[in-house]
């Protein structure tokens, strides 16, 4: 029998080792809280997730940001560039690191940039925040808007 190879069983497998290598170096209360990149499940993500879309005249952001205060949620408008930043505060500052079992949700400061494909219209921002979803209302600017133009028959 002939067996194949397959180059992304060797990463999967490569994977696995390099998160056993690291594993090995921390101690129990270490592994709770110190995450690798090659831990599976603990890859570096962008925080908060998003959905951009469109409309003919506004782009709509909606970002995941479920426990955390909207006082400490900024948004800033760059050209046409987004930035969120902000905190999420841990939520159990009294447990001791070797009392978790399993720790998955992460704390801390955040800032996340996310390019537009045009120029808004900075003055007619909206953003709201109910029950964990953050919703960003960006206008386009007139210029940036597709403009009809009238064929003359002759």
């Amino acid at each position: 029998m002939v067996t194949r190879w397959n180059l992304f069983d060797e990463m999967d497998q490569l994977r696995r080792e390099m998160d056993q290598i690291f594993h090995s170096f921390m101690t129990p209360a270490e592994r709770s809280f110190r995450r690798s990149a090659f831990l599976p499940g603990y890859g570096a993500r962008q925080y908060p997730l998003i959905n951009l879309s469109e409309d003919k005249d506004t782009y709509h952001v909606e970002a995941l940001a479920p426990g955390i205060d909207p006082d400490n949620l900024t948004i800033s408008i760059t050209g046409n560039v987004l930035t969120l930043s902000g905190e999420k505060i841990k939520s159990a500052d009294n447990i001791k690191p070797e009392a978790f079992h399993r720790s998955e949700r992460a704390a801390g400061r955040f800032v996340r940039t996310i390019e537009l494909p045009m120029t808004i219209d900075r003055d007619q921002v909206q953003a709201n925040y109910k029950q964990g979803i953050l919703t960003i209302s960006l206008p386009k600017k007139e210029e940036a808007k597709p403009k009809q133009i009238e064929i003359k028959v002759q």
